[in-house]
């Protein structure tokens, strides 16, 4: 019986797709925007869209749409 050939050393670089969330943020000059800013913590902290609300993660600031 031969005796498996094992290759030791570094593995080929395989290119990763970008990740997504790169894609939410838009650059305009110096600043980033993202949708809305919090109204309670200030610029900097985004809010979460969703189906009918805004929320805040950092202070659990909710704004609801209307209809």
């Amino acid at each position: 019986m031969p005796k498996k050939i094992i290759k030791k050393g570094k593995k080929p670089h395989k290119n990763k797709p970008t990740s997504k969330k790169y894609k939410q943020y838009k650059i305009e000059g110096d600043k980033i925007t993202r949708g809305k800013n919090c109204p309670r913590c200030g610029p900097g902290v985004f809010l979460m869209s969703s189906n009918n609300r805004q929320y805040c993660g950092r202070c659990h600031y909710t704004s609801f749409d209307s209809k």
